[in-house]
């Protein structure tokens, strides 16, 4: 039978959701209420300083409008749930693949949980509730709505860190015509004098303000950015094939308290455990379509996966790559990845290889890229 809560039940309505939750598997939930965040003049000053990138949609009027207010998300908005859900997976792999995105994609897997979630909440009360979720998708500012609902506190490195789970988290959210019990904020900052993130970041994007300069971050460079990685950035994006997780990895709050998570939609898949960063040059599109289905890495596309693979092949300095990457500059198709298989072959010292392919190619662009390889391969021959 519907069990009826009337808004002299708020806590038991708190505690119903927060354990309906936690069983659909979310690590961590916490309350907080629609309130308009009160650091928003951060993220403004940040879009205005063009460290979004290309990223338009967070710069649109609308967005930063829904930012600044949740209510005008959802008028009848009285609560904001924000949950956590851990993606560190049991097994590493050594794909140059973030550790989110060796598994399922967590917008469907998520999405499909927020939705089970609401309609648990409807059974309970006997009717249908104004509500709206995202993950990663909608106009809000997800770590400050973390901070205020419990869940950590923004570290240095932009990521929420939680003071008992460390930073290897989705986040998620659920607005609520609902009033429910907020949760205390977390307002201290554990992070203290620890600067290793922002030491560690190959490209120094993290910023003094605990924002980063994403046109410099190395998951933008990899997942983002649809053209051209900026020459003075290549050599520092490593073997990252499609995002990273140095600022992460160095964090002593991961280092001692992250824990892998039991979720089998975010376990690596066997594919992506069996690669290594330059295999990513063999993938033909039918790879790319069988292997890579509702998989997060589809985000870069094809193209930017190969381009991604030339950057990490020259930067491990591993010859076996050439042939790979004379294949990918010959073949035709997209001038991006060929140009910076180019690039690589440069880095490489292919200086035969670079010849060859300037007799035949027409791309004003790849041209362009293969004549400045060849230069840069005379000197390291």
């Amino acid at each position: 039978m519907a069990q009826e809560f009337d808004k002299e039940q708020p806590h038991q309505l708190t505690e119903f959701i927060k354990a309906e939750a936690r069983r659909l598997g979310f690590s961590l939930v916490g309350v907080t209420s629609p309130a308009p965040p009160p650091h928003l003049e951060v993220y403004e000053n940040w879009l205005e300083k063009g460290h979004h990138g290309e990223m338009a949609y967070l710069a649109t009027d609308r967005a930063r409008h829904r930012r600044a207010n949740p209510i005008e998300i959802l008028p009848e908005c009285q609560s904001i749930l924000v949950l956590a859900a851990n993606y560190l997976p049991r097994q590493p792999t050594h794909s140059g693949v973030a550790a989110y995105a060796v598994g399922d994609d967590y917008h469907e897997v998520l999405i499909d949980r927020l939705k089970q979630l609401v309609l648990n909440i409807e059974a309970r009360l006997g009717r249908k509730i104004h509500n709206r979720y995202y993950t990663d998708t909608g106009p809000l500012m997800e770590r400050e709505l973390a901070q205020r609902a419990g869940l950590g506190w923004i570290g240095k490195n932009t990521c929420l860190i939680s003071p008992q789970h460390g930073s290897y988290f989705f986040l998620a959210e659920l607005l609520l015509d609902l009033p429910l019990v907020p949760d205390e904020p977390i307002k201290t900052d554990h992070c203290g004098e620890c600067t290793l993130c922002i030491e560690a970041c190959p490209t120094e994007c993290i910023l003094p303000d605990r924002t980063l300069d994403a046109t410099r971050c190395i998951s933008y460079l990899t997942i983002e950015l649809k053209g051209a990685v900026p020459d003075e950035l290549r050599s520092s994006t490593g073997e990252w094939v499609f995002g990273c997780d140095i600022c992460q990895q160095v964090c002593p709050w991961n280092i001692r308290f992250a824990e892998p998570t039991t979720d089998l939609a975010f376990q690596a898949r066997p594919y992506l455990q069996e690669l290594h960063p330059r295999d990513f040059l063999q993938l033909s599109p039918e790879a790319y379509r069988d292997n890579l289905s509702k998989s997060p890495l589809k985000r870069a596309k094809h193209a930017g996966l190969l381009r991604n693979a030339a950057l990490a092949a020259a930067n491990s300095e591993d010859r076996s790559s050439v042939p790979g990457l004379v294949r990918l500059l010959s073949e035709g198709g997209d001038p991006i990845p060929r140009a910076h298989a180019a690039w690589a072959l440069g880095q490489l010292g292919e200086v035969a290889a670079l010849r060859a392919a300037s007799e035949t190619e027409q791309d004003s662009e790849v041209v362009a890229e293969i004549l400045s390889a060849i230069e840069v391969a005379q000197g390291r021959s």
